[in-house]
């Protein structure tokens, strides 16, 4: 990659001709992207990569494409990575995986359908060392489990537990339940079917991840506030008919992992659950676990999602497809987020390296309403009493004689001393609040609007505006 293509996404964006294009939140200028896929960090670099149609804003012909970063600020864009094969196993798409290091041979697995009504089988890949470059042969690592039971599988992961290396993939049953399928991976080559592992009939999982496709499952450890670890298994939760909707969101289960004493494998057993993200425009999210606890270390894990273009959702304002067809692109990945469990609960931060791009300071303890920039971080602050709510809003100015036209984009309560972290990238916004999980939510700023935050007594606000590194 020559110097000229570094830090292609951002410096690209900055020049952008659509105002709602994200700045700060690395993508191709062009071309529809969906979920993240193969989060991974391998020789000191992050590598972030993602279902992609470089040929139009829309869910076709879907590829990988690839961005990677030393420090998750200075992103350099790589050329596509994995391409449907014709008369592969992958020549209807190279659909949802990760990558993985096996035996130091960067290693993509990834769901791949061969025709288009057809299953998916895990597909692999091998990468070189800077994952730029891909070989694919067609490697079929695991088929469609005989069990008529399972109806339809995808999305594999990978998480080691005990020193073993296992894989998840996500089902759904003919009986309509959810389900996982556990494989064991000695051989990355040749995986060994072991079974249906959980399903959506589980007591707690019936009520905080109920659908009818397990995808994007993921299993991480993460720090808990109370000393120790947990281990968070998250699904986005598929309903027939959500054609990129997917109201039911994506859904989360905190629980323990011990080995089966007759046979060795894992086993979940979940406590709690609840919603991994509070938006309506958050799905597919991908977690990489960077560390596991072990010898009185802290276990790190990473999350990115997508957050999608949509026709406008709870009252705000969306974009037709025809608007999309015009921009040319669709889909934006979210900041990387930290996850911890807090009081029993999923805790969601953003990273901290996303400081970086906090630029002059705007407003320092302001109250009231408040104007912000287009591109902004804001830090909310609840005063010594219990506030109320804090609304974020898109406000038309007087002078476009268009009365007065609010349309509120986030609405929520702030409690006696508690933070709320907002960044708007020009049409991606992403609330933090403090010990719980994050809001993810589309708006697009019309010409004549600006972004309104309207404080409740007591709070204060301190905003800055995103600047890009040098």
């Amino acid at each position: 990659m020559t110097d000229l293509a570094l830090f292609s996404s951002l410096v690209s964006a900055a020049s952008h001709p659509d105002p709602a294009f994200p700045r700060f939140h690395p993508r191709p200028a062009q071309g529809w992207i969906n979920d993240p896929n193969g989060v991974s960090y391998i020789n000191g670099r992050y590598h972030v990569f993602f279902q992609y149609n470089p040929e139009s804003a829309r869910h076709s012909q879907i590829q990988w494409g690839h961005v990677s970063s030393p420090d998750l600020i200075q992103w350099e864009e790589h050329p596509v990575a994995l391409k449907p094969q014709p008369g592969g196993p992958d020549s209807a798409g190279c659909w949802t995986g990760v990558v993985t290091s096996d035996g130091g041979v960067p290693t993509a697995v990834y769901s791949g359908v061969r025709d288009h009504g057809g299953h998916s089988q895990v597909v692999i890949a091998r990468g070189s060392s800077d994952l730029v470059t891909w070989e694919q042969t067609g490697h079929v690592a695991a088929s469609m489990p005989s069990d008529p039971l399972v109806t339809a599988v995808r999305d594999p992961f990978i998480f080691r537990f005990n020193g073993a290396r296992y894989a998840l993939q996500g089902a759904g049953l003919s009986d309509g339940r959810a389900a996982l399928l556990l494989y064991t991976v000695e051989d990355m080559n040749d995986w060994h079917y072991e079974g249906i592992w959980l399903t959506s009939a589980d007591p707690v999982a019936a009520v905080h991840t109920p659908a009818e496709i397990w995808e994007c499952p993921q299993l991480v450890q993460v720090p808990d506030a109370s000393g120790g670890s947990a281990w968070v298994m998250m699904f986005s939760l598929w309903l027939a008919g959500d054609d990129h909707e997917h109201a039911n969101g994506v859904g989360h289960l905190i629980g323990s992992l011990a080995s089966d004493p007759a046979t060795g494998l894992p086993v979940f057993v979940p406590s709690s659950g609840g919603k991994s993200d509070l938006g309506r425009d958050f799905y597919a999210p991908q977690v990489v676990q960077l560390s596991y606890g072990s010898s009185g270390s802290s276990p790190t894990a990473l999350l990115w999602g997508w957050a999608n273009e949509g026709p406008g959702r709870d009252g705000r304002r969306g974009r037709t497809q025809e608007e999309i067809d015009d921009a040319g692109w669709s889909g934006v990945l979210t900041h990387p987020r930290v996850l911890s469990v807090v009081d029993g609960a999923l805790a969601v931060s953003p990273a901290p390296e996303v400081l970086a791009y906090r630029g002059a300071s705007v407003l320092g303890g302001a109250a009231g309403s408040v104007v912000v920039p287009a591109f902004a971080e804001v830090l909310v602050t609840g005063g010594d009493v219990p506030s109320g709510v804090v609304e974020l809003a898109l406000v038309s100015h007087p002078e476009t004689g268009s009365g007065d036209n609010r349309q509120v984009v986030y609405s929520g309560s702030l409690a006696a001393g508690e933070e709320l972290r907002i960044f708007i990238d020009a049409s991606l916004v992403e609330v933090y609040r403090t010990g719980s999980v994050a809001t993810t939510l589309r708006a697009y700023p019309a010409a004549g609007e600006e972004w309104q935050l309207t404080l409740p007594a007591g709070a204060t606000a301190d905003v800055w505006e995103l600047t890009l590194p040098e």
